[in-house]
């Protein structure tokens, strides 16, 4: 009866972990949604680093929200990454360190893009008299907010490999979610290869679907059903 109590009370810590990990993963799909599908095109117009200058002076409150954001991007996948460290440490150390660190590495990866905004919104609103030195250094952050996201993309993907392996061999989650993981870290390199090789693929964002699908489903799963026990 003691041993069922200590199992079911351990049970019940790592459902909670689960469900905790749950949230910060879904408060940096919420926040990256916002940030960079919502706000970022307001303000960052691709190509055109004249009407971005032009934004980030006419909407700074804007800027400055999208700014926000990305802050609250970095600090979910720091926290997401510290959470699910905990969450697989006891029984697979070696896996749970590689993906706390390299979903470190993408909270680093963001954090580059959340410099390089913060950088943006000061010169457009500096009393820097010249308008095309503010034009050129506008273009050079566009270009690092772009690339920190892009060549991001090597670690957004590589940090599903580890979290799909531990899925799998646990048995603790649907072993097809950590297939679907694994498949959605193949399609992040390959999609972020692609792109850096200069290959002109039109379907190149679809290579990325199923870690969009895998990572909702991790994240439903963890915060309806949390994990389950130990076969």
């Amino acid at each position: 009866m003691k041993a069922k109590m200590i199992v079911n009370n351990e049970q019940t810590r790592m459902i909670k972990i689960a469900r905790t990990t749950g949230i910060w993963y879904l408060m940096m799909a919420i926040t990256g949604i916002l940030g960079f599908m919502v706000f970022h095109s307001q303000i960052f117009v691709s190509g055109n680093p004249e009407q971005t200058l032009s934004n980030l002076v006419a909407l700074e409150s804007t800027a400055r929200i999208r700014l926000l954001l990305e802050f609250a991007i970095v600090l979910s996948q720091a926290l997401t990454a510290v959470w699910f460290f905990k969450l697989f440490k006891d029984n697979y150390e070696w896996e749970a360190w590689t993906l706390g660190i390299w979903g470190m590495v993408n909270a680093i990866a963001i954090m580059i893009s959340a410099i390089s905004i913060a950088s943006a919104i000061g010169i457009a609103n500096s009393d820097m008299s010249i308008t095309e030195d503010k034009v050129l250094l506008i273009q050079i952050l566009q270009h690092m907010i772009s690339n920190a996201w892009g060549i991001g993309g090597l670690f957004f993907g590589l940090w599903l490999f580890p979290m799909g392996y531990i899925v799998i061999k646990s048995k603790r989650l649907p072993i097809w979610l950590g297939r679907v993981l694994i498949l959605g870290g193949i399609g992040y390199l390959i999609s972020t290869v692609i792109r850096y090789a200069g290959i002109d693929f039109s379907f190149n964002r679809f290579l990325m679907l199923p870690a969009t699908i895998g990572e909702f489903w991790m994240i439903g799963y963890l915060l309806i059903f949390g994990i389950r026990p130990i076969n």
